[in-house]
């Protein structure tokens, strides 16, 4: 796959309406030339945010711009800090290429995870267009509207004691403590979840990653919030240690549809606070 394949490769709906929706983990393509070394491609995919796409489907016919890569994670985290900073110093995570799954297991052979130069070839390939064409969609919808919202959509395994204490709420709003977004927006957000009977956290163990945090900037018309689902709150996620053949499990409309009527009532309020008056602006 060279880097042209790449770009006609990436999903992107283009919509009216001032709102971003960044699907970065949903990607399970692993390309024949990264193979080498993996302990598994069953693990290798492990940590997908399984599901997520179906899950925001309705978000096109609200106008939404959706924008999805089809790669792995494990090919490249596009939502890590390319220079390798930690976006959680102190706490357990997992790199801009990772070498383990989120439950501490190995990802590749000893001595064939990928060299920096390889590193530097897949930000190159995979990491930089994903985020050129997140950049190019908000300045298209700042063209026409005095605020734009980038949502992040995300998904993760409940019960992760690697990664945090006891089971994670259904909804994790993630505003990197208040910084990416107006609080109007986070207050709008919570207060769906808050009234919906799921269970929601705002800025706990998982405060958004580098998509947020770099797209966030208020003062510029942009705000950029992540939500993180637990994954049982969509799907029959066993809650504990997964294992190949039982993870994941299938995609149930029914059983995903409560939680996607929540989002979707998330989604129109984030389109209420881009633009009260539903006009976009006039371009002089």
């Amino acid at each position: 796959m060279t880097a042209s394949d790449y770009l006609s490769s990436l999903s992107v709906f283009r919509g009216d309406a001032p709102l971003i929706v960044s699907l970065p983990h949903t990607g399970t393509e692993i390309p024949s030339e990264y193979e080498a070394g993996l302990v598994s491609l069953w693990l290798a995919r492990k940590d997908a945010d399984w599901w997520i796409e179906q899950l925001y489907d309705f978000a096109p016919g609200l106008g939404a711009t959706v924008i999805r890569t089809p790669i792995s994670r494990t090919v490249i985290d596009v939502n890590r800090d390319p220079t390798g900073i930690s976006l959680y110093p102190g706490q357990a995570t997992t790199e801009l290429c990772p070498t383990t799954t989120f439950d501490g297991e190995p990802l590749y052979e000893p001595g064939t995870a990928p060299t920096a130069e390889e590193i530097a070839e897949r930000r190159a390939r995979f990491f930089d267009p994903y985020h050129a064409t997140l950049r190019t969609e908000v300045e298209r919808l700042r063209a026409r509207h005095e605020r734009v919202v980038v949502y992040d959509c995300h998904s993760i395994r409940s019960v992760i004691p690697r990664l945090f204490d006891g089971t994670l709420p259904h909804f994790n709003i993630g505003t990197n403590g208040g910084v990416t977004c107006a609080p109007a927006l986070s207050v709008a957000v919570e207060t769906i979840c808050a009234d919906s009977g799921f269970s929601h956290v705002v800025n706990g163990r998982f405060k958004g990653g580098y998509i947020t945090r770099n797209l966030g900037k208020p003062e510029t018309g942009v705000h950029a919030i992540q939500m993180e689902l637990a994954c049982r709150g969509y799907m029959r996620e066993p809650l504990g240690p997964v294992t190949e053949g039982a993870w994941p499990t299938p995609y149930d409309e029914a059983y995903a549809a409560p939680m996607r009527a929540v989002l979707t009532r998330i989604f129109e309020a984030c389109l209420s606070f881009a633009a009260p008056e539903a006009s976009p602006r006039t371009k002089p």
